[in-house]
């Protein structure tokens, strides 16, 4: 098993076993390898992944939790749930924020939970009503900076769907200039101009179906 990390767009593998995923990472000159855990070995994988030359990472240990546990303590972890949007169509909502093209999702309220969290936030986003939960897709990481907090973002994404014609309503005030249904045939044309970790939830969406 393992944990996916995204510094930017390069990958950090956390991981008990190495299986045909990272297997191709391992060997990589622009890689970096560990499979001692300590508070140096930590360090030294933090700063390793934030240097320029540096194109993803493979932090292995047996114990997975301890692994996480050890990794997770250097950040301040914020949570955050979304949605992944099919209609009557069976299409899939895409919005266009900051540049990207993106899922809706936003930070967990004081006391909320992921899944109410989830709905909420598509339908701030996006203007939706009724907005049915389906299942739990995926979880993904990624990290930044605020100031000078190093952030870890824990995203967790949910399959959810739509009926009757509905009008798009972009949350302008969190940036989201266009909103838009895509057919599930055409994503790969999306893929690349996405944040690697939405990418992965795309991917995910598209090998359930």
């Amino acid at each position: 098993m393992y944990i996916k990390i995204y510094f930017n767009d390069k990958p950090l593998f956390l991981c008990d076993a190495v299986d045909e995923t990272i297997e191709p990472y391992v060997h990589h000159d622009d890689a970096v390898f560990i499979d001692e855990l300590d508070t140096h070995t930590v360090k030294t994988m933090l700063h390793e992944m934030q240097q320029e030359k540096v194109h993803a990472g493979v932090f292995l240990h047996p114990d997975l939790e301890e692994l996480k546990k050890a990794f997770f303590k250097k950040f301040v972890l914020i949570k955050a749930a979304g949605g992944l949007v099919i209609n009557d169509q069976q299409e899939w909502l895409l919005i266009f924020r900051l540049g990207k093209w993106d899922l809706p999702k936003g930070k967990l309220d004081k006391g909320e939970k992921l899944d109410a969290c989830a709905v909420r936030e598509v339908e701030e986003e996006t203007g939706l009503k009724k907005v049915k939960l389906l299942h739990p897709l995926c979880v993904t990481w990624h990290t930044y900076h605020e100031g000078t907090k190093f952030i870890l973002k824990e995203s967790h994404w949910f399959k959810m769907k739509v009926s009757g014609a509905q009008s798009l309503v972009p949350q302008t005030e969190e940036d989201i200039l266009e909103a838009k249904w895509v057919k599930p045939s055409g994503i790969d044309e999306y893929l690349g101009l996405c944040y690697p970790s939405v990418a992965d939830v795309l991917l995910q969406a598209r090998y359930e179906d």
